[in-house]
């Protein structure tokens, strides 16, 4: 875990830059760089603010017309758009963090959210979402996962919107075969294997065994058992004996019910491979939406939140969340804030999810009219905002989380499919690095 302490005590010099950036503003005068050690001020509430989008290119239009019905309604705030490609944002908000040049208000994924506020550049939100006309309106589990995501209890994110796990299914291929659709974990599996006739190439899963294979692993498996908590105090639950039993049971449909092309698939073959016609099931989230109406046809094709126990008790890990932050340097706080209600208000929260295809996160939004035509997004706004359900919060906060979940585990999860390790040795694994990388964690924070 060398890296993941060189990237923790990476983040601790950026705090005590950040100190000595705050105590050189002091002394010298405000020169308006906005460095994470400022402490900004709130401002007139009127102006120009700055805005960084963190999917810039892929948003830039539906921003713009955001910020022109903003200042629309606000004829005493200008806002400055700038675009950051998604690949570049975090590299730019650490630049802009040690140097100065932070925005107002950006876009701060969960992915990237702990690893600028443990830099002491985002202003807390709790007191502002209190008095807001947004509360009450935004979904209780998202707020969640952005509290999570961000190291602790303080909401540094305002989410704007997330995916969602779902199990793609053929509709006309259960009907052939008399089967309900796979709503619970016990469907499915009955449907993997009633649907596979392999001296027919027909199969009745596709198994993610390429890149991006753990997630979807890890949502299988927490499915599965109702294990609702990623840790047990300092301990992570992933390796817990039901967990492994339901790993083994999930990556033994390998190459029975899937094809060992799977072994290789990232979600672009994996998509492909399932539009082509000959397999049942396919695990992904809401972006494959429109490949899948194009290749098969409306009515050939469903798309269900991932199954449930049998009991209907539904528990899913936590997704990446989009999401807006307020830049504690912002010397005009209360237009920024302005601002993000303005974005995340029901009409407008609804229309950027509209067009970037996910659920979003105020609650009247998810009741949108286009909402109620797509049933795949209708059910995963559901399944987000349930109360009853139970999501895992993923340890995204976690510096290394990225490398442990991709770089050093998907080749593992590879040998898994092939028998060269059990499921309880890819797990143990995992849970070795990830309990190092917390307590790494806690010391340095």
């Amino acid at each position: 875990m060398k890296t993941s302490i060189r990237r923790s005590r990476r983040a601790a010099m950026a705090v005590a830059l950040g100190s000595v950036l705050a105590l050189t503003a002091t002394a010298c005068g405000d020169d308006g760089s906005g460095g994470a050690g400022d402490k900004g001020d709130e401002g007139s509430g009127k102006g120009t603010i700055t805005f960084w989008d963190n999917n810039g290119g892929v948003r830039t239009d539906i921003w713009k017309q955001i910020i022109a019905d903003f200042e629309k309604k606000n004829p005493d705030i200008k806002v400055k758009y700038v675009g950051i490609p998604a690949a570049s944002a975090q590299s730019k908000y650490d630049t802009a963090i040690q140097g100065g040049g932070l925005p107002d208000v950006g876009g701060v994924g969960t992915a990237v959210l702990a690893e600028v506020a443990v830099q002491g550049a985002l202003a807390p939100l709790d007191s502002r979402l209190k008095s807001s006309a947004l509360n009450g309106k935004l979904s209780q589990n998202l707020l969640d996962v952005s509290k999570s995501a961000g190291g602790g209890d303080t909401l540094y994110q305002i989410p704007t919107s997330a995916n969602n796990g779902t199990l793609w299914y053929r509709t006309d291929l259960f009907k052939a075969a008399g089967l309900d659709a796979p709503t619970t974990w016990s469907k499915f599996y009955a449907a993997a294997d009633k649907l596979t006739d392999k001296a027919k190439n027909k199969f009745g899963f596709t198994i993610r065994g390429g890149e991006g294979s753990i997630a979807p692993a890890l949502d299988a498996v927490y499915g599965q058992t109702g294990i609702t908590s990623f840790w047990n105090g300092d301990k992570t639950t992933v390796n817990d004996p039901k967990n492994v039993a339901a790993l083994a049971k999930y990556v033994a449909l390998f190459k029975k019910d899937t094809p060992s092309a799977d072994l290789n698939n990232d979600f672009t073959k994996m998509v492909a491979q399932w539009d082509s016609g000959t397999i049942g099931m396919l695990s992904h989230n809401l972006g494959s939406y429109q490949d899948h109406l194009k290749a098969l046809g409306a009515d050939k094709f469903k798309g269900i939140p991932n199954p449930t126990l049998d009991d209907g008790t539904r528990v899913q890990i936590s997704n990446p969340v989009d999401g807006l932050s307020l830049f504690k340097s912002s010397k005009n706080k209360e237009a920024a804030w302005k601002f993000i209600e303005f974005a995340v208000s029901a009409a407008e929260n609804s229309k950027f999810n509209e067009s970037a295809g996910q659920v979003p996160a105020n609650t009247e939004a998810a009741r949108s009219a286009w909402i109620q035509k797509s049933e795949p997004t209708q059910l995963a706004a559901e399944a987000l905002n349930g109360a009853d359900t139970k999501i895992v919060q993923l340890p995204y906060y976690l510096p290394d989380w990225n490398t442990i979940s991709k770089a050093d585990n998907e080749p593992n999860f590879q040998k898994l499919l092939l028998g060269k390790m059990t499921a309880k040795e890819f797990l143990d694994t995992l849970a070795d690095q990830l309990n190092a990388a917390q307590a790494d964690w806690k010391k340095n924070h």
